[in-house]
């Protein structure tokens, strides 16, 4: 229930934020509530990609994405995510979600997203989506043409070389 909630509030909200361009970096702010803890009193892990994914919808919804691939009957999907955990977060701790569009290339897009609390850095990821339809991927380019978004994409990390070579997706 607590994420419908959160979603909830995040599509609300969205409403009143600025549009984002696809380079834009999304900024949410959250608290760790009770339900989001594991026996050890900290977050639980995997609630981390379940918040990132509130960040993954944010990017969709103020890009204008989100409206694209429902009126087309399109889905968004995660090929990957590669997270890592630096601290934990307490109950109650606030923290901060930035997410934000780094790479892509014909078949990929790649999100980095970090958690942050008081200054530093709790966990990163860097997380593999694609857009398909029904039968079919849909290429990059195409989605940034329908965005209105005309500019190449950034250069390829070394992390998405690094991981691109680790666990190469077809």
């Amino acid at each position: 229930m607590n994420l419908y909630l959160r979603l909830l509030i995040l599509l609300i909200k969205s409403y009143w934020k600025p549009r984002l361009d696809l380079m834009d970096k999304s900024i949410l702010k959250f608290y760790v509530l009770p339900n989001d803890l594991d026996i050890n009193m900290h977050m639980n892990n995997g609630r981390y990609n379940s918040i990132m994914d509130l960040g993954r919808a944010d990017i969709m919804l103020r890009t204008g994405l989100l409206r694209i691939i429902y009126r087309k009957k399109w889905f968004g999907l995660v090929g990957s995510i590669h997270t890592r955990f630096r601290r934990p977060l307490k109950p109650f701790q606030k923290y901060e979600l930035h997410s934000q569009v780094i790479y892509w290339d014909d078949k990929w897009i790649w999100i980095e997203q970090k958690i942050f609390s008081k200054g530093k850095l709790i966990s990163s990821a860097l997380v593999q989506t694609i857009i398909r339809s029904k039968s079919k991927n849909i290429a990059s380019p195409e989605l940034m043409e329908l965005m209105g978004f005309y500019y190449p994409s950034p250069e390829i990390t070394e992390e998405i070389k690094h991981l691109q070579r680790f666990e190469p997706l077809e």
